[in-house]
């Protein structure tokens, strides 16, 4: 089970505030409150004290929460020691009974004012812009002329026809017959195969004989 702990400076604040409490119950009464309204008179006190305290330490600028702070300590004090011996009780003057009477239209005026009053907000640093990326390009399209064909030159005369060419006739190559016969053979052959007639080089690729005489062969297969 955890201890209770006295605050001894709650202690004393109680102390005080009752006290207070009661010197301005007396004080009121003495001057004509009776009743409820005696007891309203050190609560509308305490408040406007606690209101303006607040306001000091929440405003920068606080002059006014300090003079209505000094307004309302000054009825607590006054209070304190009216009621020590120093007053009359049973004789009070006039003027205290007018302060008395105008103080409920006093404390809802601090009261108002404290609570309705602009209040200075403190002063912070305006964020920086953050850094907006920054926007694509739109696409341009550039459409060009087209350009206008070249003018191609004029035909030239045609030219001379080349000279046709000459057949090629293959040297006089003695070709042995049975070589002969065995070249119409694979002419034979690759014609079946290929449908063309088997030229000088494949000719001579398939006997495996020179050139001049596998040209010998090919003009005599003709």
């Amino acid at each position: 089970m955890s201890r209770i702990r006295i605050d001894a400076v709650l202690v004393q604040a109680v102390i005080a505030g009752a006290l207070s409490f009661a010197h301005l119950h007396d004080l009121a009464e003495a001057a004509g409150q009776d009743g409820w309204k005696a007891w309203a008179y050190p609560v509308s006190v305490d408040l406007l004290l606690v209101a303006a305290w607040r306001r000091m330490r929440t405003t920068a600028d606080n002059r006014a929460a300090w003079a209505w702070f000094v307004i309302a300590l000054a009825a607590s004090l006054g209070a304190n020691v009216a009621t020590a011996g120093l007053l009359d009780l049973n004789d009070v003057p006039a003027w205290l009974r007018i302060l008395v009477a105008g103080w409920p239209a006093l404390a809802f005026l601090g009261g108002t004012l404290l609570v309705h009053s602009p209040q200075t907000a403190p002063v912070t640093a305006a964020p920086l812009p953050t850094p907006s990326e920054p926007e694509p390009a739109p696409d341009v399209t550039v459409e060009r002329e087209p350009e206008p064909a070249p003018e191609l030159p004029p035909p030239s005369a045609p030219e001379a026809a080349a000279p046709a060419a000459v057949p090629v006739t293959a040297p006089d190559v003695p070709v042995p017959p049975a070589l002969l016969d065995h070249a119409r053979k694979l002419a034979d052959t690759h014609q079946a195969t290929t449908g063309n007639r088997i030229d000088s080089a494949t000719l001579r690729a398939r006997l495996g004989v020179p050139a001049p005489l596998a040209d010998a062969i090919t003009a005599q297969l003709a």
